[in-house]
């Protein structure tokens, strides 16, 4: 092999390698450009989602950033991690916002957020995402009735805890009609959330934000 052709494999691999570089840094600086537009996205539909549950105007501080992650077996099972977001106005607690799952829904988990204000009354629930049926399970959603807006106020002695199941099981909720399984794999769930935040008010809100609490 020739001096030649040495230096044209030097020069072609050197070329090779600054285009190499060249495209890697281009793709990190990507990369990092649209990971935070993602994170500014999502912490944008996480604020729209709690304020559908919680006015703003009743907290001064960012629940957002004053959020903790727990974990209850009993309350949220199949290992769910439980992010509670905590509205606080000049330090006092004014509210929790838990989100977590239904994990009995007819076609899957239910996602869920329930805001529940300090004295253990329901400032609301939504439905973030499922699977149910259309038509017949997608009631859960606001934008589909005002079925999941009978909670808002509710607490555990508002039902009487006997009457916290559909009316089909004898309880105080409404079912939908062809679908049973939906509804009241949610008010057993927003059911435990309650029972949660009975027995854990005070840790709730005393765990160091971003911190696991109990």
């Amino acid at each position: 092999m020739t001096e030649r052709v040495i230096r044209g494999i030097i020069r072609s691999a050197a070329a090779l390698g600054l285009v190499a570089v060249i495209g890697t840094v281009l793709l990190t600086g990507v990369q990092r450009l649209t990971a935070d537009r993602i994170a500014e996205q999502e912490r944008r539909v996480v604020r729209e989602q709690l304020a559908q549950i919680l006015s703003p105007d009743l907290y001064d501080n960012s629940p957002q950033d004053d959020a903790i992650t727990v974990f209850d077996e009993t309350r949220f099972p199949r290992g769910q991690a439980v992010t509670a977001y905590r509205a606080r106005r000049a330090g006092e607690a004014v509210a929790v916002i838990l989100r977590f799952r239904a994990v009995d829904g007819y076609n899957g988990d239910i996602h869920l957020l329930a805001g529940i204000r300090s004295d253990g009354r329901l400032a609301g629930v939504r439905v973030v995402s499922h699977r149910e049926t259309p038509g017949l399970g997608d009631g859960i959603e606001a934008e589909k009735s005002d079925w999941v807006l009978g909670f808002d106020g509710r607490s555990l002695a508002d039902p009487a805890p006997e009457d916290w199941t559909v009316r089909r099981d004898g309880g105080g909720f409404d079912q939908f009609t062809g679908a049973t399984v939906t509804p009241r794999a949610v008010v057993a769930a927003v059911r435990m959330a309650l029972e949660y935040f009975e027995q854990n008010r005070t840790e709730l809100f005393a765990v160091p934000a971003g911190e696991n609490g109990t």
